[in-house]
């Protein structure tokens, strides 16, 4: 690939800047692409000894990758102390994200990879999204309900329908057409992305042993069926609603590619049991290919020696896989 991968570091006082530089120390074991950090580079510094290559463009990254990790400045995070986060580190991980967002969309980088960051500090500067997927789809030009936001570990794919919303809105916002959109989104996405040519789709039901034909809950009857169904009709390989409980051990992941959630733990939940230390969050549906390690800044651990790069790793060899099947396809 003749582009570099794109990473925003995320809060400079979480784990963001040492999961990079971990990774970019495993660059060779791991077989990773080239890639530059976007953030303030004190921030990497604070919690790592190794070389760091400052670069004024993507364009230099990948000449700069092997002797250290090329890092595109962003200084505006003030003071800096790891576990420790501030308003001003909030505004270098927002900026940070919107320059590697535009760098990527314009073409100077192949994919992007998302560091972790603060929403609650981000909200105290403005922030309105209420997750870096959706700021990123708004910065692409595509709304939210067109976006799915994938969780991949090495042996499950999970999708929640319902993404960032309180328990009781998201039984609420559960629909026929909400089902039908995330669906045709996900197929896509299996196709374009991952080069699936017949993505194998299972939806969990929502209640309790998917409703007990109603006697547990109607939603399946009345929703989750209806919109199979039509999935089906248009040619798509789609199976459910099944059971929650019993759809996700071994025998059960053989049988799909992708489970279909109705709610944000639903999706989450089995997939970090399974994947917590290499679950990758990847958004279909974008013109452009963007992932993040599929945890938090981890404010308590940071600049403790002790965060596990295995997450940030698995989502830079996906984004580079992602990016190399586009090129592919294309």
């Amino acid at each position: 690939m003749s582009l570099p991968l794109a990473i925003s570091l995320g809060d400079p006082s979480g784990i963001g800047p040492e999961i990079t530089a971990r990774a970019w120390e495993r660059r060779v074991a791991e077989g990773l692409l080239p890639f530059f950090a976007v953030g303030d580079p004190r921030s990497i510094e604070a919690v790592w000894d190794g070389p760091i290559a400052r670069i004024a463009g993507p364009d230099e990254a990948i000449a700069a990758f092997e002797t250290g990790l090329p890092v595109l400045a962003i200084e505006d995070a003030a003071e800096i102390v790891p576990g420790a986060p501030n308003v001003a580190g909030a505004r270098c991980a927002l900026d940070a994200l919107e320059m590697a967002v535009g760098l990527t969309r314009s073409g100077a980088a192949a994919g992007l990879v998302t560091g972790p960051v603060a929403k609650s500090r981000l909200y105290e500067i403005g922030f309105t999204h209420p997750g870096q997927t959706e700021f990123v789809a708004e910065r692409c030009g595509v709304a939210p309900v067109n976006v799915a936001m994938m969780l991949a570990g090495p042996t499950l794919r999970t999708v929640p329908i319902t993404m960032h919303l309180a328990l009781r809105e998201a039984i609420d916002a559960v629909s026929v057409d909400l089902i039908l959109v995330r669906a045709r989104t996900v197929e896509r996405g299996l196709i374009r992305d991952f080069g699936i040519e017949q993505p194998r789709i299972a939806v969990a039901g929502l209640n309790p042993h998917a409703g007990e034909q109603g006697a547990l809950g109607r939603e399946e009857i009345e929703i989750v069926t209806p919109a199979i169904r039509r999935l089906q009709d248009e040619g798509m390989n789609v199976i459910g609603p099944l059971s929650p409980d019993t759809m996700f051990h071994p025998r059960a992941r053989a049988q799909y590619d992708i489970a279909l959630c109705l709610y944000h733990d639903q999706a989450l939940i089995p997939l970090k049991t399974l994947h917590f230390d290499e679950g990758v969050n990847i958004t279909l549906g974008l013109p452009i290919v963007r992932t993040a390690p599929d945890h938090g800044t981890a404010f308590n651990i940071a600049g403790q020696g002790l965060a596990n790069p295995g997450a940030m790793i698995a989502a830079i060899r996906l984004a580079g896989e992602s990016a190399e099947n586009r090129a592919r396809a294309a």
